[in-house]
């Protein structure tokens, strides 16, 4: 075999002289796992070659979950390359994206990694879009001049495709100002404020100034100025910290500018603002006067009411059949099917509060608003434990979200035991010591539980799924206490391979077979559909007895991700959705969020989206009457974020007992109106701004019609507006959400 071997010496010559990088795709390759293949002095001749721009299996190699793959590279790097670089004793490897997680070792020597492997102390997180560069010393690193280098790269497939990809290594001799980097990070320990901080990677110190400044948006006012001087040694960042307050929309602009060079650093940020008024202390109900379930199944239900604890609950026309505890917790079992309603009285010592509450009884009640709750993926993925679950269903209740009708704790994938028992049953694996003590332990509270499984052998973690295999789950989801299936698609597409069968009938039969045996248990279990299954599981769901079914891809914390899932995809569907049959756009992407891949050992961090996208986030999920599940970690739940998810006069929208979603009624340029009809009467209106500007914005136009408007009123604000206050800007992915009333 011919050796791929890349001489540097021309190539680094031109790039002191062009500031070019050297690029290289090609590598030797092997599958398996051998920490001595790291060495440079292993013989690596017998190695396949790969290009290293694309994936293991699209190049002939098995695509094998949880497998390894080493890459090879030699390098040749002269002495001279570093004569007139401006860090002379430093380089950087600029690597492939790797699919899940990567370590890379020059010459033996571990100098970066992106990603936890599975041996990993803190756990396995994959990181596959991250940004892998790697910064090496040149005289502590184990470079060798004029000598061989080898790069060997250990990569870690979880599952699916594999490998490093999406482009080139590069070899690059950085400039002094190069290294500059600029952080900005929302910190919501004790007061409100950010880290702003700069850092040096390379070993040149520098200089330079920090300008900060603090503008009202609203009022285009600078509220704050300061400015510093900065000496920044290698890897000894200088972190500056301004505190603010969320009572006004604040801008945030740093701006540092490097005195030898006079490179600009420049980050601006938008502060959490707060809309949402505080809660009266006396007791308000803020959850929809009614609840569905069938004959003969247990009653579980949480009243939500805020206000002063301790709170007591009583009942005096509870009907029999059904117990209420003091703390506010329904529960019991009903036999015959009809509309039961009683009066539920709440009081704590600030006053009392009643709510006419009606328990529908009957075969096709489960579902009669979208689900409130949490599930552990975006902010858990794979890593989630009991004790990850349990820490939420508490902080749910401490942080008040179960006050405001968040309801169902949820665990996405990566539950399941590795193998099934002799029977057939399937266990839960060891990060899940007692499902049915968790559900007992939920259940007390009030709180419902919900867990994930999918049609295929394998789920989309890789774990087992429930084919062949659907009526021994469901028993043993009936005796844990299951109250909620997210049923996922993922390899029965395998299935319709080997069957040959891409037809819609392929997608609904393993959802109707589940279902089947979902009904057969003595306990109603909301049933989720998965978002494949053809994409078009809205045009089919409901004849799989579907409580919700989504509607688009996989939603992420980004812009881009929002308008697609939310604005683009919801589009047109209000027709599919129904009480008890809801259209999903996925789960709630706010909060601090990472899916078990963040950058820190609790693979956690702070949603991408701007305070406004998160308000726009929020406004459109509530009128297209959307599973309302929350996706971030609720322990670490600051102000801004309880205040998107409990204001009572939104989440009303959401849960609106008419249960029509809301369509798109205009468009003009970046100006979205979506409109929303209510049991009351009135509708609920969204104005977005999907344009990436600022815009002046006559809402008088957009919302007057034939009937005369009595009231117009900010449901974030919780006020009524005046026809001056229905001119206004609305930011760049922002909006306004209202409710008219006639």
């Amino acid at each position: 075999m011919k050796r791929i071997y890349i001489s540097a010496f021309l190539a680094l010559a031109g790039l002191q002289a062009t500031a070019q990088d050297i690029t290289i795709s090609k590598a030797y390759f092997k599958q398996g796992d051998d920490m001595s293949w790291a060495k440079p002095e292993m013989d690596d001749a017998s190695w396949g070659e790969i290009d290293i721009t694309k994936r293991w299996n699209d190049q002939g190699f098995p695509q094998n979950a949880r497998a390894y793959g080493w890459y090879r590279i030699h390098v040749n790097l002269p002495k001279n390359v570093l004569n007139s670089a401006d860090q002379q004793n430093a380089i950087i490897l600029n690597l492939p994206k790797a699919d899940d997680v990567d370590e890379c070792y020059l010459n033996g020597k571990l100098i970066g990694s992106t990603g936890r492997m599975p041996t990993n102390p803190a756990g396995y997180f994959g990181a596959v879009n991250d940004v892998r560069n790697y910064v090496v010393d040149i005289k502590n690193d184990g470079v060798r001049l004029d000598e061989d280098n080898v790069i060997a790269v250990r990569v870690y497939n979880r599952g699916g495709g594999g490998g490093l990809f999406n482009n080139p290594l590069t070899i690059t001799c950085p400039k002094a100002a190069d290294g500059l980097s600029m952080r900005l990070t929302d910190t919501n320990v004790g007061q409100y404020h950010y880290d702003i901080e700069v850092n040096n990677a390379y070993m040149t110190a520098t200089a330079g100034t920090l300008d900060i400044t603090i503008i009202d948006r609203e009022t285009g006012v600078k509220v704050k100025s300061l400015s510093k001087k900065l000496s920044l040694k290698r890897n000894n960042p200088v972190r500056v910290t301004i505190p603010y307050n969320m009572d006004r929309m604040y801008q945030l602009t740093a701006t540092y500018t490097d005195a030898k060079t006079g490179k600009v650093l420049t980050e601006s940020r938008q502060l959490k603002y707060v809309l949402t008024p505080t809660a009266p202390t006396t007791p308000r109900f803020n959850g929809a006067p009614v609840w569905g379930v069938r004959p003969g199944s247990p009653v579980i239900y949480r009243f939500p009411v805020s206000g002063e604890k301790p709170m007591k609950f009583t009942c005096g026309n509870l009907p029999a059949g059904l117990q209420l505890t003091e703390s506010g917790v329904l529960s019991g079992k009903i036999d015959c099917a009809g509309d039961l309603t009683f009066t539920v009285t709440a009081e704590n010592a600030k006053g009392k509060s009643q709510q006419e509450f009606t328990l529908k009884v009957g075969d096709d009640m489960i579902g009669q608003t979208p689900p409130m709750g949490w599930n552990s993926w975006n902010c858990w993925g794979l890593t989630v434990t009991q004790e990850k679950v349990i820490s939420s269903a508490q902080a749910l209740i401490d942080k008040g979200l179960a006050d405001y009708g968040y309801s169902y704790i949820n665990i996405d994938d990566g539950w399941e035991a590795a193998e099934r028992n002799p029977d057939g049953t399937l266990d839960a694996n060891e990060k899940f010591p007692s499902m049915k003590e968790l559900v007992d332990w939920l259940h007390e509270r009030g709180l419902k539980f919900g867990i994930y499984s999918a049609p295929g052998a394998t789920t989309c973690g890789g774990y087992l799924g429930s084919l062949g295999y659907e009526k021994e789950d469901a028993e043993v989801w009936n005796k844990w206490g299951v109250d909620y299936l997210k049923y996922d698609w993922c390899s029965y597409e395998n299935v319709r391979v080997q069957e040959n069968d891409y037809g819609y009938a392929s997608c609904i039969r393993p959802y109707l077979l589940m279902q089947k045996f979902l009904r057969q248990q003595p306990r109603d279990i909301f049933y989720s559909l998965g978002p494949l299954g053809g994409t078009q599981v809205y045009l089919w769901g409901l004849y799989c007895d579907g409580n919700s079914w989504r509607t688009a891809q996989d939603i992420n914390d980004t812009w881009k991700s929002i308008y697609d899932v939310g604005f683009r995809q919801q589009l047109g569907k209000s027709q599919y959705s129904s009480i008890g049959h809801w259209n999903d756009p996925d789960m709630l992407v706010v909060g601090k969020v990472g899916y078990g891949l963040g950058e820190n050992t609790n693979g956690l961090r702070e949603t991408r989206l701007t305070p406004d996208e998160q308000y726009t986030h929020i406004t459109l999920w509530t009128l297209v009457s959307s599973n309302m599940l929350i996706g971030c970690d609720i322990a670490q739940m600051d102000d801004f974020t309880l205040g998107l998810l409990c204001n009572n006069e939104v989440n009303a929208i959401n849960q609106d007992l008419l249960g029509k979603q809301a369509d798109r009624v205009l468009k003009e340029g970046d100006i979205e109106v979506w409109r929303r009809p209510l049991a009351d009467g009135a509708i609920a209106v969204g104005v977005f701004n999907v344009g990436d500007e600022d815009q002046q914005v006559d809402m008088k136009s957009l919302l007057y019609g034939q009937k005369p408007t009595i009231t117009i009123r900010d449901l974030w604000r919780q006020k009524n507006l005046s026809p001056s206050e229905l001119n206004c800007i609305i930011p760049m992915h922002g909006c306004r959400f209202l409710k008219v009333m006639f």
